[in-house]
């Protein structure tokens, strides 16, 4: 009863934010509208798919794209271009733009602070810390190799900030969370340099992975993010009624049945499962996870089910969409999907601000 009384206000609430009646047929409307986006977005991203697969040093047709992969061979230059260089690179850019998409939403509805990212929780720079010294005091090189020191680097962050947001009367509220996460991370952040200073090695491995980058991972890092990719999606797709319900207000909540402590925790486990996973797997990437969320909230309003599906497929073809720029802009050479991200991301964002009041959460 609770939890159906939290969605339907919120439903009426993103229905009438978004311009819609408060009729049955109003709501109908609305929904048929924001299903047939849904599926625009997704067309919008196989298209991205597919230019991934054919864009880069060296362009192929989609015909030859297809070939190669039903009929890989070892002995064929194209297979080895499309399946084992920009098959991988495109699955895995699909399945980080899933993650920060979904950890980006919900940490801002999370916190209710419009400029959360995953560096709220201080899940890059627990990331950061752990590449630093699994390079520098267990020689690890690969990808592969430090992915999970990078995973339970962010998680271990994450823990220490909810930890430390949750002393007091309280418990861990949007501003105490942020507060935490700016505290740790700056800590975390000194931690880095000081071993960077020490260690030349592990400065110039770092270098690499910290820009964010899609090249140069191959499936196997996929099959070992993919299993806790996917239960924090499957978890974050499931917080749209308790997001909307915090959305209300923490007492208001609170009155509806809510358990606010038990949906902060189980918000705080899908953000380390994502952006664990995502930082761990491409590095720390940033505005992915900031400026996604507000983009599918414009488009459907403020009930947060909506947005975790849009934003599902917004995050992975804004993040391909930069890899691909990517690849063109600097031939025969490449830049990396991080610096592009960065260089498309931060006029959206500030057009994003300038256009429309940032919404209060």
């Amino acid at each position: 009863m609770p939890a159906s009384v939290v969605s339907a206000g919120a439903e009426r609430e993103g229905a009438g934010r978004a311009g819609g009646g408060s009729t049955p047929s109003a709501v109908a409307r609305r929904r048929r509208r924001l299903l047939v986006g849904f599926v625009l977005a997704a067309v919008v991203l196989l298209g991205l798919c597919v230019l991934s697969l054919m864009v880069g040093a060296r362009t192929i047709a989609p015909a030859d794209v297809v070939h190669a992969i039903l009929h890989y061979s070892r002995t064929d230059p194209d297979s080895l271009v499309v399946v084992d260089s920009r098959l991988p690179r495109t699955l895995l850019g699909i399945a980080a733009g899933l993650g920060l998409g979904l950890a980006g939403t919900v940490m801002q509805g999370l916190s209710r602070n419009p400029l959360a990212d995953p560096g709220i929780l201080g899940v890059n720079f627990g990331a950061s810390l752990a590449v630093v010294v699994a390079i520098a005091f267990v020689g690890v090189t690969s990808p592969s190799g430090y992915l999970w020191f990078a995973f339970a680097g962010a998680a271990l962050a994450s823990a220490l900030v909810y930890a430390v947001s949750s002393l007091g009367r309280e418990g861990a509220t949007p501003i105490k969370l942020a507060l935490a996460g700016a505290a740790v991370s700056a800590a975390l952040g000194s931690l880095i340099t000081a071993v960077e200073l020490t260690s030349r090695v592990s400065l110039d491995q770092l270098r690499f992975w910290q820009v964010g980058s899609l090249a140069g991972r191959g499936f196997g890092v996929l099959w070992q993010v993919l299993p806790t990719l996917a239960v924090g999606a499957v978890l974050a797709l499931a917080l749209g009624r308790l997001l909307n319900g915090l959305a209300l207000g923490d007492d208001v909540a609170r009155g509806l049945g809510q358990r606010v402590g038990a949906t902060r925790a189980l918000c705080g486990v899908a953000i380390v499962l994502l952006c664990g996973s995502a930082t761990a797997a491409v590095g720390p990437i940033a505005f992915a996870g900031l400026i996604v969320p507000h983009i599918a909230r414009r488009v459907v309003g403020a009930d947060y089910r909506w947005i975790l599906a849009y934003s599902a497929l917004l995050a992975p073809s804004l993040l391909l969409a930069c890899d691909i720029i990517g690849r063109v802009v600097a031939p025969p050479g490449e830049l990396q999907v991080g610096v592009v991200l960065a260089f498309v991301g931060a006029p959206v964002f500030i057009a994003l601000v300038r256009r429309r009041r940032l919404v209060s959460l």
